[in-house]
């Protein structure tokens, strides 16, 4: 009982079947075509030039200092903790109109610091908050 040739199942499939890497590689050709119009604009338009225009301080303005070893201050005045400034802050809070808060921190200062200062404003309810800084000289 003779069931056929076992030389045609030893052969070996020796090509490389290409039609999944083709569909692949159009794929991310279709990709690319749909993004390279978006990453670049052909109209030409001049931006406006940053300008730092001086600002007076205003009485009603709300001064918070934050110094190069993270120490912050509510005008002159060291602030004990995170809380205590919290509950300063929300009698500025509920005037009206809301007054500035203008941020001045230490450019040697930990961003950490700012931020938690910028987080006691917001939780405070404080919506003008503004960061201070010095202009750049020629």
């Amino acid at each position: 009982m003779n069931l056929g040739s076992s030389e045609a199942d030893d052969e070996l499939l020796t090509t490389i079947n290409t039609t999944p890497l083709v569909d692949v590689m159009l794929v991310l050709l279709i990709i690319f075509l749909i993004t390279i119009p978006v990453v670049t604009t052909s109209i030409k338009v001049e931006l406006p030039k940053e300008t730092q225009q001086p600002q007076e301080t205003q009485p009603d303005n709300v001064i918070l200092s934050i110094n190069a070893s993270g120490q912050a201050f509510l005008y002159d005045a060291p602030v004990k903790s995170n809380a205590k400034l919290i509950e300063q802050l929300k009698g500025f809070a509920d005037k009206k109109p809301q007054p500035e808060v203008k941020i001045r921190g230490d450019a040697n200062a930990n961003f950490e610091d700012v931020g938690r200062v910028l987080y006691a404003a917001q939780m405070a309810g404080l919506t003008k908050v503004r960061f201070v800084t010095e202009p750049v000289g020629d």
